[in-house]
């Protein structure tokens, strides 16, 4: 037979890639401590990412578009009002045009009367036709007699008018003149017055001053009396002083019988000291008040030396009981330290039969290495 090339199928070997790199990939996910701790899905986050940019970008442009739209609103608008006021200003020129053309105060029906007959339309008989009833033959035949009565009448009413105006302007004139005559009057009153009231302010200032002068004068003489009066109060005083038993320095006149109970009375206001008598008597109860104070003084000491001996015999029964408690609790720490050594020993003893008996067999490095070696 003939040897012909044909090609490899490689599928196998494919797959065979394909799964160890799924592999590779699901190890490198499940072993890193990052993800499987955090919990970390960066394709999810990216695309969120990407989605969250991407509707941003969308809400940017659609206010753009928005900006753009209300640009372009805001200049059809004043546009359109722009049009519209020339509009309104062309319409408004040709209104006023229109009436200054054809709707003109000289060509109305009543222009004859208004105008005097000025910028009046000249008809003929000819030019009116059967709906321009205003003019027929045989009629009206006065009417410049009647115009001229017009106008007569109307320039005595004038007259009349201008004569009336004069009247009242003469009668507005007297008016004032009498006013005036009136204000005069109540000046020169009221100037005639003030002078009245100024002389009668000056009589009662005089009469005020004669007053003032006269209450002046009395006040004035009821001083010299007072001064006189006082002036001899102290003279007597002198008098007094010199003469009484102030200066004389009596001691009896220091002292008076009391109206009521408590015996005699000082007078301090004649007291010239105490007696011989008195002082050694005040002397004497001071020496009685010093020794009684000393004998309390020594009473106190002794008091005082009792209770530091009581304080010393109490301090000292505590002092032996403190002792006591610590040689008590010095036996019991002891005791104590006995038993915690007692309890070391016996652990360590347990310590070695765990290891020596229990514990021999140890795991290898190749135990270890088993474990988590793949995702699956």
């Amino acid at each position: 037979m003939y040897k012909v090339d044909l090609p490899v199928d490689n599928s196998a070997d494919l797959a065979v890639n394909r799964r160890r790199a799924a592999e590779a990939a699901r190890q490198a996910r499940i072993f890193n401590t990052r993800n499987r701790v955090m919990g970390l899905d960066l394709p999810t986050l990216e695309q969120q990412v990407t989605e969250r940019k991407a509707r941003d970008e969308m809400a940017r442009q659609r206010e753009m578009a928005f900006d753009l739209l209300r640009v372009t609103q805001d200049k059809v608008l004043m546009h359109q009002q722009r049009q519209e006021e020339e509009m309104r200003a062309e319409l408004n020129k040709n209104l006023v045009q229109y009436h200054q053309i054809h709707q003109r105060a000289e060509d109305s029906l009543d222009a004859d009367l208004t105008f005097d007959q000025q910028g009046a339309i000249e008809l003929f008989e000819s030019e009116l036709g059967p709906a321009s009833m205003k003019v027929f033959q045989g009629e009206d035949i006065g009417e410049d007699e009647r115009r001229r009565s017009q106008m007569e009448q109307t320039e005595r009413a004038l007259r009349a008018q201008r004569e009336e105006r004069e009247r009242r302007l003469q009668e507005s004139q007297h008016k004032e003149l009498l006013v005036g005559q009136a204000l005069v009057h109540q000046d020169l009153r009221s100037v005639h017055l003030d002078a009245l009231e100024e002389e009668c302010k000056r009589a009662t200032r005089i009469a005020l001053n004669n007053y003032n002068q006269a209450q002046a004068a009395e006040r004035a003489e009821l001083k010299r009396k007072e001064r006189m009066r006082k002036e001899g109060e102290e003279l007597s005083e002198v008098c007094h002083m010199m003469t009484s038993d102030i200066l004389t320095e009596c001691p009896e006149a220091a002292q008076r019988e009391a109206g009521g109970q408590g015996g005699p009375r000082i007078l301090t206001d004649r007291w010239r000291g105490m007696s011989g008598v008195q002082l050694n008597a005040i002397y004497r109860q001071r020496e009685e008040q010093r020794a009684e104070k000393e004998r309390q003084r020594e009473v106190e000491k002794q008091r005082d030396v009792a209770w530091d001996f009581k304080r010393m015999l109490r301090t000292r029964g505590e002092e032996e009981e403190e002792q006591k408690r610590a040689e008590l609790q010095k036996e019991k720490r002891m005791q104590m330290d006995q038993y915690n050594e007692q309890l070391a020993r016996e652990q360590r003893q347990h310590q070695e039969y765990l290891k020596n008996q229990v514990y021999t067999n140890k795991p290898t490095a190749h135990y270890f290495t088993q474990f988590n070696s793949s995702s699956r």
